[in-house]
């Protein structure tokens, strides 16, 4: 079977020159096959233990953090946002508690609205980017704006939910978000290439995100997106860290059984048989959470991952450039699912 997935991939990849890199595990068998540069001023390839930013893939990470803190009982996800964050909110609505963060429920402003707004980079016309480094320095982008409605009438999917869930970390834990996330997940999940890189300061095998200019030519990303990712997205992966991930959170290594059960179950209604819940969008069928889906997009970054709760058919698509991921996906899934 991982011959066809193979030869499927290699048709899409020359179709829509993809780079990056896709990895499929099913059953015992792993395919990770790597395209493209990950530098293309010195021509250095992918390569599978690259690293790849995934953008809002990383609230994963921020989800089970709180899942963390609600075993130990610092927080509760029912917990108001106003009982355990100290900060200057003034137009959020008392009501607003962290099950509704983490859903895209809570109403509150986003700095960046998907559904408005089309242009990542028109945020820092007027807030530098390369001064957003901390959970702090997004708070100037949206802690002033009022309620876009009220807490738990609508999902609408919310980057500024997450600033705050991080800020809540940050404060429940004591420590640094990015500090926090690797001691307590990265560690514990054995994903030891994975990290919150600064633009300005990426280690080795880390890929640039690059952006295709209407002549062809590419730049990269780095006046594209924060310096330093929050808590919304920002996280640099290697394709096998990522599968650590899924298997750590699936098999109950990283929270209680019965919080990993909370944050694995469908919360919200979205479209159709999709539904959202702690741990990102999910794909439902009788009540039965049958697909686990992640993505991420930011200019330069494109990400997208699937976990099959049935067979373990984990599929992990990685790209430092805009698009691609969704295509090479879809391609392992009608080879192997449909």
């Amino acid at each position: 079977m991982m011959k066809s997935v193979l030869e499927r991939i290699e048709s899409i990849q020359k179709e829509i020159d993809y780079s990056g890199t896709a990895y499929v595990k099913s059953g015992e068998d792993i395919l990770i096959k790597s395209y493209g540069y990950s530098n293309r001023g010195e021509k250095i390839m992918n390569e599978k233990d690259t690293r790849y930013g995934i953008a809002s893939g990383s609230k994963l990470f921020t989800s089970i953090a709180i899942g963390q803190l609600v075993d130990k009982k610092i927080i509760s996800f029912d917990m108001k946002l106003i009982d355990c964050l100290d900060c200057q909110l003034p137009f959020f609505d008392k009501n607003v508690t962290i099950h509704h963060l983490l859903t895209h429920t809570a109403g509150i402003p986003d700095y960046f609205d998907e559904a408005i707004m089309n242009d990542f980079e028109d945020l820092w016309i007027h807030t530098p980017m390369y001064r957003v480094r901390d959970l702090q320095d997004f708070l100037p982008l949206f802690q002033g704006r009022k309620m876009v409605s009220a807490p738990g009438e609508q999902f609408h999917y919310n980057n500024a939910g997450y600033i705050i869930l991080g800020l809540i970390i940050e404060q429940a834990s004591g420590l640094k978000f990015s500090n926090y996330i690797e001691q307590f997940i990265l560690k514990k999940a054995g994903m030891l290439n994975s990290g919150y890189f600064e633009l300005d300061a990426l280690p080795e095998k880390t890929a640039m995100g690059y952006m295709q200019n209407q002549d062809g030519s590419y730049k990269t990303n780095i006046y594209s997106i924060p310096a330093k990712g929050g808590a919304d997205g920002g996280i640099f992966v290697t394709a096998e860290d990522m599968a650590s991930l899924w298997a750590s959170l699936n098999n109950g290594e990283l929270m209680s059984c019965e919080t990993t059960k909370r944050l694995l179950k469908h919360q919200v209604h979205v479209e159709k048989d999709i539904y959202y819940g702690y741990a990102g969008y999910m794909q439902v069928s009788n009540d039965y959470v049958e697909k686990h889906i992640l993505m991420g997009y930011d200019p330069g970054v494109n990400f997208r991952s699937v976990y099959y709760r049935g067979t373990g058919l984990t599929i992990i698509v990685l790209s430092n450039k805009n698009d691609g991921a969704y295509e090479i996906l879809r391609g392992i899934e009608e080879t192997i699912v449909d």
